[in-house]
């Protein structure tokens, strides 16, 4: 098991092998909060490795005022905000006021998808919502984190994470009741 109070001093004075593990630990989470906001491996790879440099420059400055994976998954998401950004491929400030009008996509989930998986559509239908809806859910129910380590690392509010959270659920539920509504028929 990772021991962060135990490893993070090793890492500081230079055991790569320390450094090693922290990476092997934090890789998957990094990679997820990462991959979630920029939907193209390569660029999500690159943005993982500059995660990780980041995290080894700054990691004086951890405080242990935080879990260490709740500092490192606010650095990944920084860092793919910034990217976004800088590249303008997506607005993290759009806002979906009208739920009810609001479309993915003009396709029907039969040409979306080359496969009728639930578990795939589903990722699909996650990748096409808007930046804020697609952090929320990755890090509540993927990675598990609560409401108040969400705020610490996108620097929400913990109201718009929750409001975020509803949406993106209530939109990922209208999405799949049609779906399997058409499955069925």
């Amino acid at each position: 098991m990772f021991d962060e109070k135990e490893e993070i001093p090793k890492v500081l004075h230079g055991d790569l092998k320390a450094f090693d593990r922290l990476v092997k630990q934090y890789e998957k989470l990094v990679f997820h909060v990462v991959y979630r906001l920029v939907n193209e491996k390569e660029d999500a790879e690159d943005i993982c490795q500059e995660v990780f440099i980041k995290i080894y420059k700054s990691l004086k400055s951890f405080a242990f005022q935080s879990k260490l994976s709740t500092w490192i998954a606010r650095i990944a998401y920084l860092s793919a905000v910034n990217h976004l950004k800088k590249n303008k491929r997506a607005s993290l400030t759009m806002a979906v006021d009208d739920l009810e009008n609001y479309h993915f996509t003009d396709k029907n989930p039969e040409n979306v998808l080359v496969e009728k998986d639930v578990a795939r559509y589903v990722n699909h239908l996650i990748s096409l919502m808007p930046d804020h809806y697609r952090t929320v859910l990755t890090l509540y129910h993927l990675n598990e984190f609560s409401y108040q380590e969400i705020e610490d690392i996108t620097g929400m509010p913990e109201g718009t994470v929750k409001s975020h959270l509803f949406r993106a659920r209530k939109l990922l539920k209208e999405k799949l009741e049609l779906y399997l509504k058409n499955e069925i028929s």
